[in-house]
């Protein structure tokens, strides 16, 4: 299982990727405002480099239940330095998320190697005649509504079944416009837009969302979903049941984890791995 981005491509055939979240913003869910500034988000991030994260995510719109939107020039004002002072600093690579064509293609420029789209390419009809331009990798999450309205009243017949038909959607919506299929990654958006009963779903059987073959992402770190279930009222305390979810998605055919606390979950990856890969 390869997955081809910007600058490399990662062999996912037996070692899973941790992609470190660094949230250039002052209202995201889980810490709003501790990485709202260049340096602090610099030094955050080669904090989570130097504990093992493969990929930094860096985003600079919160998309957390009910976030207002932000405009690109925002958006580019808060990321753009970031990346452009990382890329020297570190050999991970770096991950725009962004659902806007023009904050990608900056971002790029800047040294980014991925783009990571939580709309599955829905919301800007350029993003991917951008993606395709760029040669970065992709990465294609399902949300049912926006930011502000997914978690209103959302629901589903068939969970599953629903989640992959808009995921294919959006393959072929990256591959008619000139995306490589291996530069594909597809994450089925545990928390936008989902009910609890549907986040477990997708934690049943996270390998059914390997259209084609392609590189399943899982972001369930902190998420209120793991409150819901641990009486876990702040997002910080939610980082163990994270660390469980990692391995177990690992273990159900996840290939890429996306999380807060670095550390602890490369741990119980590489464990995980070296019980799944003994001979």
């Amino acid at each position: 299982m390869i997955w081809r981005t910007r600058s490399r491509s990662f062999d996912l055939s037996s070692h899973a990727l941790i992609m470190g979240i660094v949230n250039v913003t002052p209202d995201s869910f889980s810490d709003g405002g501790l990485h709202a500034t260049t340096d602090a988000a610099v030094t955050h991030a080669l904090r989570l480099a130097d504990e093992g994260a493969d990929i930094i995510d860096i985003g600079g719109e919160s998309t957390r239940p009910g976030a207002a939107p932000v405009s690109s020039a925002d958006e580019i004002a808060r990321v753009i330095p970031v990346l452009q002072a990382l890329r020297p600093l570190t050999s991970a690579a770096l991950s725009i998320d962004t659902m806007k064509a023009d904050v990608a293609a900056a971002a790029i420029a800047a040294g980014a190697d991925i783009i990571n789209d939580v709309s599955g390419l829905s919301f800007d009809p350029l993003m991917a005649a951008t993606a395709a331009a760029s040669n970065a990798g992709l990465v294609l999450m399902h949300m049912q509504g926006t930011p502000r309205t997914m978690q209103l009243r959302p629901g589903y017949s068939d969970t599953i079944a629903e989640i992959s038909a808009a995921l294919r959607l959006a393959i072929n919506l990256a591959t008619t416009a000139g995306v490589h299929p291996d530069a594909i990654a597809l994450d089925p958006g545990i928390g936008f837009g989902k009910r609890l009963e549907d986040n477990l779903a997708i934690l049943r059987q996270p390998n059914a969302f390997s259209l084609d073959g392609r590189p399943v992402l899982l972001g369930v770190s902190r998420k209120s979903f793991i409150g819901q279930l641990t009486d876990s009222s702040s997002p910080a305390s939610r980082d163990w049941p994270t660390v469980a979810l990692t391995s177990l998605a690992r273990e159900r055919g996840a290939r890429i984890l996306r999380v807060h606390d670095v550390r602890p979950n490369v741990q119980a990856l590489r464990m995980t791995e070296a019980i799944l890969n003994a001979s």
